[in-house]
Parts: C-alpha cells; structure tokens; sequence
C-alpha cells in the first residue's frame, strides 16, 4: 500500500468550483439596483455556511446577524434593531478567531453604517430606498453621460448606423471621440458578465462612427435672446455650448488657444485620436450655431466680471491645463519636461527630435503612458516608465501598458524618483530612484514604502514628468469662487453657491477625470442653466428603438478591438487601431441582453426618452 497518493478533484469538487466561477461572475456583474441589504444577508450566509464553527463569535454571532437582517427584510424588526446589529457586528469584528467570522462580521457592519438609510426605509416602509429603485440597467447607469446604450447596439445590429450616432448626440456630442479614447465605465456591470464577458460597448460604438458618414446635427430651438459664455473649449465646455444652442440660447465659447478640443487635441496624441476624427464630433456641435473667440486669455484679455456683466449666464471649465511638480533636486535641469506641456506641444504640431535618446517617464497613470509612446515615435532609443508602486497598482488602462510593453517601454516598478543628476553644464544624464516596498493598504491600493536598499541609477538623457495636472484657478478665485484644495467648489447642479447664473464643472471641478465625465458636466450645466435662464426646453431624439428580438442568446466569445503591429505602428503618429468587421460588429451587437426590455428594465429606468 502506498505511503502517499496524488489528489486529483473529483466530480463534486468540479461541480463546486465551476459554481464558485458562476458566482464570482455574477458579483462581477452587480447590478446596481440590487437591495444592499439583501446582499449584505446573502454574502452572510455564505461565509457563515464556511465558518468552522469552533468560536462562539462564528457559531452563535453570526447566527444572530442572519436572523437580525433576516427581521429587516421581512417586515418585523423596529429602528433599534439596526442598532442591535451594528453591536453586535462590533463584537464579532473585535472577537472572531478567523478571517471568516471578522470578514462577514465587517461587510455588515459597514454596509448598516454606510446604508443605514435602506435598513430605515425596509423597517418603516417594506421596501428599499427609492435610490435603489430608480436605477437605469448598468450600462446606462454607470455611463456619466447617460447615453443610451442598449438603443444604439440594437440600432447597430439593424444597420442603422447615422440612427445610433443621433441616439448617441442625445446625451453625447462627442461620438467619434468617445469611440477611439472613452475610458468605456459602462461595461464594468455588463450583465453579459454572467454568461461569459461584457458588451464591447466601445467597439460598437467605434463601428457606428466609422460606418454613419457625415450625420447632421439636429435642428435648434427657436432662438430664446439670451446669451450664455462658456470659458474653454474643451469637451465639458462644447457639450455645453452644443445643447445651448439646441435649446434656442447664443453660445459664445472662449477658448485661450487657436484650436478646440481642450485635453481632447492637446493632451491625447494622435495616433489614438487623429484631429479630423476628433474634428467629426466638433463641426458638427459648431453647425449648431455655436460661436467661438479663440485666443482669449481669461484675466488679461476679458475678466470673468466683466463675462458675468455681459452675459445671462456663465459656464466656467478650464480643465486642469498645468503639471505637477515633484520638488526634487535637480528637477530644473535641462531635458527635464512635463508630459502635459509635451503633450501640448505635439498638438500643436511641435514634435521634439528625441533620435538616439535614453527617456525616463515618471508616473503610471494614462497620460505617462502617450508620454512613453510618444517618445518612442520621436525616435527614442530606449523608453523607461519609472512607477514607485507596482504595475497592478497602475492606474493608466490596461490596453495602454500593454501597448507601452508591446512598443519597446520598459515599466520600472517600485522605484521612488529621489534626484535628477545633471553634468557640469547642467543637463540631464541620470535619474536616482529609491527602491520601495509594497506596504499596506491605504485608499484602495497597497502603498509603498522606502526599502532598505541603496538608491540606483537610471541613465537618461530626458526625464518626463507625468505625475497629474494642476488647476489654474487664480483668476476664479479672485472672481469669488471658492476653492478647495485646488478645485472649484459647486454644488451637484454645477452651480456656485451664492452667485447666480454662474456654473462650473469638468476637470477644474473635480480634479483631472476622463473625457466622459467632462461631457457629463457639460451636459448637467446645460440643462441648469436653461433653467435658471427661465425655461424648460427638453432635449430628445424621434429616433424608433428596436424590439429585441426573441433568440437564445448562448456564451459566445467577445469581438475585441485589434491594434496594427507594434512594429509598424511606433515608427509614426497615424491612428493604430483598428475598428470591427461588420461580421464582427454584428455578432457583437447581437450579444446585447437588452436590459432596457427585459427583467427590471421594462419596468423602471429602461430608457430616458428625453431630458
């Protein structure tokens, strides 16, 4: 008989582990309007049932746990249960022997101090708060802009190509960019997720757009006689601009640049959006009637009083135009640049000859990124991306790091900028790095720490600052609005307490954020603004949606975008992606749920005819 033997899973096991990929899919998927409390229940139930049961905390306290929430659920638990259950959450946190017990003990515990108001809402009213009721399918909901998405699939799939590109104006002016550079939030939730992966939504869109043609923007509004200035150009501030002037108002946008775009054209090179492609989504917002006075520089050239003086109404969103700085020795050497004013350059046709360079980028988000690539299209020998945490912890999008590898960049991970070291005549030829330690988890990522390690040495001729943007707020400031750790402070509507008729919203709002969120903003103040102006116009689209068609809809393979070769696409700045098949686009389309017919979407936040 054999000491030992090899285990092998048998049939139960596999059945068990294919329903633990079944449920992790299905969180995943997390459909927004899920009862908090519920969930809170069933992941409670799970850990109990893994619970060895050897501590009283596990064996009874979380027993009790379940039939408290259970009460809560069913009708029959008052408001001083809910303090019962934060107690007793505590209790077992402090107490529990294993991670089982303190785990399941602190979702609940955190879920009852974080939703208390659904716990109030199910014990006085049966039911969940109205927050959770109103939720749109996920796709939708977690769009900033709340395009409608399942609409423009489902036009798609019926080869209305120019339809889906007018759906997608009714929340978005900015189809075509958002096609090529939308960081896509929406298919984080996709349902799809529980069959086998989400909608490629971008690509989809990126189909519609290359396949529409020249689509006409709608007709405006009669004109209304009152004039609204919008300070930039960027995508907040001609989303703005484009509903305005739907809505029959003078949009006069002033833009302190002889280009629109904002980060749009000046911070996102163009082999990932190409100017006449971005150029689709402008004129057809400037056909509109918009009005634009480019080179205005706010502060010098006119004030924001006197803007306020002229105008019914003001839209301030300058965007976060300036580079941070890592207060380093050596830091004003020469070969020490920004990517944001890099970037900048090569928009406005100023592409520096970095042929025969060594380049060191410093950061790990999206911008360090086009910074890498950009370098290495300007012929640079070698690209080095220097991150002082891990790439897991990176926050550029995935597709862009492995395009940065792909390209010849290499990622230096863990390693802390220390000095720039410079020659006798001042000009780049090292960077020291500190290595460092992943640590602790702090705000969601493992923070690193200083190792006990000697500093090293990264031979370079360029170093790159890519470590996030600043505001230049002065002029607002001095205006009267206030600030708050660099930011414009307004309220949800993107109006400013205490000054009437004027608004604020993109990245000088929120901190540099993606271009989705930018349009968002756009779009909020828009319709604000027509209000406080004293109307009510509403923006919609007589465009017919699709019924979904009745079929199957078994796991299938998702359709991802291509890219050209590494090898041919870094040698210059065309556009390296490459749109779907119309085979591919079909197949992808038909995979769509149509969320908005079907379960909770026929009933409730399926689709916004109009806003």
């Amino acid at each position: 008989m054999s000491r030992l033997i090899l285990t092998t899973p048998n049939s139960a096991q596999k059945v068990v582990d294919g329903l633990y990929k079944d449920l992790e899919r299905r969180l995943e998927a997390g459909p927004s309007a899920l009862c908090p409390v519920d969930l809170s229940l069933s992941f409670l139930t799970m850990c109990h049932a893994q619970s060895c049961g050897k501590c009283v905390p596990c064996r009874v306290g979380l027993e009790q746990l379940k039939a408290l929430l259970t009460d809560v659920l069913e009708g029959e638990a008052d408001l001083e249960t809910i303090d019962l259950i934060e107690k007793t959450a505590k209790v077992i946190v402090n107490s529990a022997d294993c991670a089982i017990g303190y785990e399941a003990a602190r979702m609940v515990l955190q879920g009852v101090q974080g939703f208390r108001d659904d716990y109030v809402s199910h014990i006085e009213h049966g039911v969940c708060s109205q927050s959770f009721k109103d939720q749109a399918v996920p796709c939708v909901a977690l769009c900033p802009a709340g395009v409608d998405i399942p609409g423009y699939i489902a036009l798609v799939r019926e080869g209305r190509y120019r339809d889906a590109i007018r759906l997608i104006r009714k929340d978005n002016p900015f189809p075509t960019a958002c096609a090529l550079v939308c960081e896509h939030p929406c298919e984080a939730k996709c349902r799809r997720n529980m069959i086998d992966d989400s909608i490629n939504i971008k690509g989809i869109k990126r189909f519609a757009a290359d396949n529409a043609g020249i689509v006409p923007a709608p007709e405006c509004a009669p004109s209304t006689g009152k004039k609204v200035a919008i300070v930039g150009g960027g995508p907040g501030g001609l989303t703005a601009a484009y509903f305005l002037s739907l809505m029959g108002h003078k949009a006069v946008v002033f833009e302190k640049e002889h280009k629109l775009g904002g980060m749009l054209h000046f911070g996102i090179p163009e082999y990932r959006l190409p100017e006449a492609r971005l150029h689709e989504d402008i004129d057809a917002i400037l056909s509109t009637g918009v009005e634009v006075k480019y080179g205005v520089n706010i502060g010098k050239d006119v004030t924001l009083k006197e803007l306020q003086d002229e105008y019914d109404a003001m839209f301030i969103t300058i965007g976060a135009q300036l580079d941070k700085k890592l207060n380093m020795e050596g830091e004003d050497s020469e070969g020490v640049v920004s990517a944001v004013e890099m970037l900048h350059n090569i928009g406005l046709g100023e592409k520096p000859d970095f042929t025969g360079k060594k380049v060191a980028v410093i950061g790990g988000g999206n911008v360090a990124m086009d910074a890498a690539r950009s370098s290495v299209r300007l012929g640079a020998d070698e690209v080095k991306i220097v991150y002082r945490r891990r790439k897991d912890d990176m926050t550029a999008l995935l597709e862009e790091i492995e395009g940065a590898e792909a390209e010849g960049c290499e990622l230096v991970t863990l390693q802390a900028p220390a000095r720039v070291e410079a020659d006798e005549n001042g000009k780049v030829v090292a960077l020291w790095t500190q290595p460092q330690l992943i640590g602790k988890v702090d705000r969601g990522r493992p923070k690193p720490v200083k190792a006990n390690l000697p500093e090293e040495r990264i031979e370079c001729d360029i170093v790159i600052v890519a470590i996030g943007q600043n505001i230049d707020y002065k002029d607002c400031e001095d205006f009267g609005i206030p600030t708050k750790w660099g930011n414009l402070i307004s309220l949800d509507d993107t109006s400013i307490k205490g000054m009437p008729g004027v608004f604020t919203g993109g990245d000088c709002a929120t901190g540099p954020a993606t271009v989705i969120k930018a349009i968002a903003a756009g779009k909020t103040a828009a319709a604000n603004i027509d209000q406080y102006l004293g109307f009510n116009h509403k923006i919609e689209c007589d465009v017919e949606i699709p019924q979904p068609r009745l079929e199957n809809k078994p796991a299938c393979g998702r359709v991802n975008i291509t890219e050209k070769p590494a090898s041919e696409r870094k040698t210059n700045f065309e556009e390296i992606e490459c749109g779907m098949t119309c085979e591919g686009a079909m197949q992808e389309a038909s995979r769509c749920l149509r969320c908005d017919k079907f379960g909770y979407g026929i009933f409730r936040g399926g689709r916004v005819e109009r806003w």
